[in-house]
């Protein structure tokens, strides 16, 4: 038996340990941060909870600094909901935390009762627009809900021309600030997904894995202006960023979509998302098919998304990601020149993936490092001749064409052409590879001054292959970049970022691209009439890595093998180098109505430089007397960095929400773009005095491959806009949006020296030569049951078919309806 004092002692250890372990679990999750507005300044006595599936676990105050800490004996997956007065209640990114755990998040409420904004894009580490000095147009997930693609989402923002040539799976591209389509750089969750010299094709991009449904986090970011102090080559005018869904639900959810339309027209939809402890998990699979409205352009896509992440500790993060899209089109060419589809089919592999590790090291000290590949495919096919087949004797001897059925043509300028368009039909292949490491440190310093510096390594490799040209070439490039930044503020009034990095490219060595912007707030949002006002400038330059098919053709390789070093002296002539760009833009946002009403004025000025463009063949003999046809290089003709252009104009965007259920949201570009140097067939020849006619049109200068010097750049229109209502009920959602567009000058492509049989007959003047459009949509959601929702995407509703370049009709009126079932979830 034991003694009175061995009892005692056994009594107080046990009392010891108990408290012990009660000390430990009560400081299981230790939650700590500021709560700050989003000019960066203190919000003392905002109420934060920390909320656990369903339930409150532990509520807390910010202090007169803003700072806040918040505990939890429970480990698991959290969110922070922090609510104050004159401010919108926030809800931040779900984490996880561990027992014992320490996390630090930094709180920005936004005063408006619009939703809180915040860029990765401009700077590379989150920062709330207010404080950003670039013009950033966020598209949120909830936008996406009822949409095949991204299209028409992308042209709802200032500065951008969407061109899609042709119908569903048509090639689309991308015009910001009068650039050229590619100039943009394209990220997939952090990953460079363009091909190796900038092209892109969103027409093949499917909403799938970008969307959730219910959030409003940014599915795409669009940064419009130069990057590459950020994110290097191929950034000349612009980022857009795609970032796949992240899973949240701690019960796992399986949403079905099924719907059906004209066009014999259907997509399915599966996701499975949700969290488990240090797990978060996203799966998706789409499969969308139609019959388009052109004979013979059938198109299918699949794509399937996966975002897995894995707290590996408290502040360390493994994620991830795939994303791959398979597609298959019809290749009708241009069906209103021709009066004939061609029977062709063109097959698209796109896959990218990352891993990724992050950390945050005592809430101040971030690390990033990232392994990223791009692996891209591109098979066209010609399944016999289509067309009118003609002898004739050409320039280098006997030789056959194909020709399409007799059309008259009719151009928005009021010109017509009637006459047979030569049809070009050839077998390719080609790869575009891409394999990144990226390393990303960044460091928040005392007076908010966060410092970042990256490294970039690139393995680009490639191939092209046309048979019918005995053409195959192979290429490999390995690219390296530096980066640094310095961003922070003065008084939480004036917002600087200054930044550049050193690019040291395969093809054409080193090149430096600094950027600096500035944001200037003098009057701090507020309730009252024009309260908030931010005042942002820009000035920063971009580069460009020509592309595969360009660094084959080089005029500067041409004459070096034909042994013509007098013509490359007297012209200048010199290898493939980076195209460049310079820009300067300014702002101002003015709160009108509180922050119910916005206003966005900007003014851009870019000089685009050493841009690259075509020589023909016939003018290449002509100036160099080479006949580029003996090398099947040079077939056609060659390049240069010989073209340069200048583009002006100005952005204005209104958001307004005059009820908390209502939300329109529209804007205006105007620009005004002009060629000043071009070394093209076309140019050359005009300031000859021997400009390229249509003999029934005489007396009319005609670009026929490329704009003339003092023209405007091709498919670039002076004038567009768009807007969008969108109303959100408790059960009933619906979104009518517009996207319009002035005339532009474009090309027929159907003249020229190297044309036999139809001559000049179909080129029409480039003036005002594609028709201007208005595109308006319609979409809805009605939510039946809390499982169950039904919705409908009616697009064109005005059935204009002019809305991509001239000879290539659009899409009439679709209409998809279905249903989409959630099971599980919370």
């Amino acid at each position: 038996m034991s003694s009175p004092l061995g009892r005692t002692a056994a009594r107080s250890l046990a009392c010891l340990f108990a408290s012990t372990s009660l000390t430990i679990a009560a400081h299981a999750v230790v939650v700590r941060g500021t709560v700050t507005d989003p000019q960066g300044r203190p919000v003392a006595g905002a109420r934060i909870s920390l909320i656990q599936g369903k339930q409150s676990v532990a509520v807390t105050a910010s202090g007169i600094d803003g700072s806040y800490e918040i505990r939890t004996a429970v480990p698991g997956r959290f969110v922070l909901l922090t609510t104050s007065d004159t401010f919108a209640p926030n809800i931040a990114p779900d984490f996880y935390g561990g027992r014992t755990a320490v996390v630090t998040r930094r709180i920005v409420l936004d005063p408006a009762s619009l939703t809180q904004q915040v860029t990765v894009t401009a700077t590379g580490i989150p920062t709330p627009l207010q404080q950003a000095s670039s013009a950033v147009t966020l598209i949120p997930q909830d936008d996406l809900l009822t949409r095949v693609g991204i299209i028409d989402d992308l042209r709802q923002s200032p500065g951008v021309a969407v061109v899609q040539t042709g119908q569903y799976g048509g090639v689309t591209s991308l015009f910001v600030r009068g650039a050229n389509s590619d100039a943009n750089k394209i990220l997939i969750d952090g990953i460079p997904a363009e091909d190796v010299g900038g092209v892109f094709d969103f027409g093949t991009v499917s909403s799938t894995g970008l969307t959730t449904g219910g959030t409003t986090t940014p599915a795409i970011e669009m940064y419009r202006g130069p990057n590459s102090a950020l994110y290097g080559t191929d950034s000349l005018a612009s980022v857009v960023s795609l970032s796949t869904a992240r899973g949240s639900s701690l019960r796992p959810v399986f949403t079905y979509s099924g719907d059906a339309g004209n066009l014999h027209t259907y997509r399915n939809e599966a996701v499975l998302s949700g969290a488990h402890k240090a797990l978060d998990y996203f799966g998706a699979f789409s499969r969308f098919d139609t019959s388009n409205a052109v004979p013979l352009d059938r198109y299918h896509s699949g794509t399937s998304a996966i975002n897995v992440g894995y707290n590996l500790f408290t502040n360390t993060q493994a994620r991830f990601t795939l994303r791959n899209a398979d597609s298959a089109t019809g290749l009708p060419g241009a069906y209103d020149f021709q009066g004939l589809s061609q029977n062709g089919k063109q097959a698209d592999q796109d896959l990218y993936s990352g891993f990724t590790l992050e950390n945050r090291f005592h809430g101040n000290w971030h690390n990033l490092v990232r392994y990223g590949i791009a692996r891209k495919r591109e098979q066209a096919d010609y399944y016999g001749q289509q067309g009118i087949l003609t002898s004739f004797v050409g320039p280098y001897g006997p030789d056959t064409e194909s020709t399409g059925n007799v059309v008259t043509i009719r151009g928005a300028n009021g010109y017509t052409a009637t006459g047979q368009a030569q049809i070009f039909t050839s077998n390719r292949d080609q790869d575009s590879n891409r394999d990144e490491l990226y390393y990303q440190s960044d460091y928040t310093f005392p007076h908010r001054i966060t410092a970042l510096f990256g490294f970039r390594y690139e393995n680009e490799r490639g191939s092209f292959n046309i048979p019918a040209y005995f053409e195959f070439e192979q290429i490999q490039r390995t690219n390296f970049e530096y980066n640094l930044q310095v961003q922070g503020d003065i008084k939480n009034r004036l917002f600087y970022s200054v930044g550049g990095s050193v690019q040291k490219n395969h093809l054409f060595g080193v090149a430096g691209t600094p950027r600096i912007g500035l944001a200037y707030i003098p009057v701090s949002a507020g309730p009252g009439k024009f309260k908030g006002t931010k005042i942002r400038a820009n000035i920063a330059t971009g580069v460009q890595e020509p592309s595969l098919a360009t660094e084959f053709s080089s005029l500067y390789k041409l004459l070096v093998t034909s042994g013509d070093a007098a013509d490359i002296a007297a012209y200048h002539i010199g290898p493939l180098g980076p195209e460049r760009s310079r820009t300067l833009d300014v702002g101002v946002d003015q709160n009108i109505f509180g922050q119910k009403l916005i206003a966005k004025v900007g003014y851009f000025h870019n000089q685009f430089s050493h841009q690259l463009e075509y020589v023909n063949g016939p003018e290449i003999q002509k100036y160099f007397g080479i006949t580029p046809s003996n090398d099947p290089d040079f077939f056609y003709g060659a390049e240069l960095n010989s073209l340069a252009f200048r583009a002006q104009g100005v952005e204005l965007e209104l958001q307004y929400q005059p009820k908390s259920h209502l939300f329109v949201h529209g804007g205006y570009t105007y620009l005004d773009a002009v060629v000043s140097r071009s070394f093209s067939g076309d140019a050359a020849d005009a300031q000859e005095g021997i400009p390229t006619e249509n003999p029934n049109l005489p007396g009319i200068a005609i670009g026929a491959s490329s704009p003339l010097v003092g023209a405007r750049p091709f498919r670039r229109p002076p004038h567009s806009g768009f807007f969008a209502v969108d109303y959100t009920g408790s059960k009933f959602t619906t979104s009518l949006r517009g996207a319009l567009a002035s005339r532009s000058d474009d090309s027929t492509f159907l003249g020229g020296e190297d044309t036999t049989v139809s001559g000049n007959t179909l080129l029409l003047p480039n003036r005002d030569l594609n028709f201007g459009y208005f595109k308006l949509d319609l979409g809805f959601t009605y939510a039946a049951t809390k499982h169950v929702s039904i919705y409908t995407q009616m697009d064109n509703l005005l059935n204009n078919q002019h809305i991509g370049p001239i000879g290539y009709p659009g899409l009439p009126f679709t209409f998809r309806s279905g249903l989409k079932i959630r099971i599980g979830g919370e």
